[in-house]
């Protein structure tokens, strides 16, 4: 059975996809940074050493957003691509890497696990390299909205890398709040 579908109802099965794609995605990389404390004003954050390499706070809550829209509208791009060849795959290294994305924040931030955070990261980027592969494979856009965001993720990675090198005893620098004693 052939199915022919109008430029028309190819959008709106695209808008459909991007109105839930897109949304869910950033909401849930908001989240996952709120919830764990996550950016320059928590405290335990505040006093590691830094690396030279570091931006500004506020850039992080500038790049976030924006780089979780446009690997929304990639997610979405693929969801819309019905029957693409490795369709089923790519959404599935998709929804593991974001799931890892969000774990970052709460073990770093929140749990104050920075050794375990750096090796997070690279796992994420190895995660996002083969996704965005897969993506590209499906719909060259897809992979191409990918590629900011592994841009970040290596720039990420090698600052969580230093953090870790210039603070060796980070996780006892201030307990985290599920072991602090009242």
């Amino acid at each position: 059975m052939s199915e022919i579908a109008s430029k028309g109802q190819l959008r709106l099965s695209f808008l459909r996809w991007a109105m839930v794609a897109v949304p869910s995605v950033a909401f849930l990389g908001v989240l996952s940074g709120v919830l764990s404390g996550s950016g320059a004003d928590n405290s335990w954050y505040a006093v590691l050493a830094k690396p030279s390499i570091t931006p500004p706070g506020w850039l992080f809550g500038a790049v976030w957003p924006v780089l979780y829209l446009l690997i929304g509208f990639a997610f979405a791009v693929v969801l819309n691509a019905r029957r693409a060849p490795g369709r089923g795959i790519a959404i599935v290294l998709f929804l593991v890497q974001l799931a890892c994305n969000l774990v970052w924040s709460p073990l770093f931030f929140g749990a104050h696990e920075v050794t375990l955070a750096a090796y997070l990261a690279i796992v994420i980027l190895v995660l996002a390299v083969l996704t965005s592969v897969y993506f590209a494979r499906i719909r060259t856009i897809a992979g191409l909205l990918m590629v900011p965001y592994l841009a970040w993720l290596c720039f990420a990675a090698v600052l969580t890398y230093q953090v870790h090198d210039l603070n060796p005893d980070a996780e006892s620098l201030v307990p985290p709040a599920a072991h602090t004693q009242i």
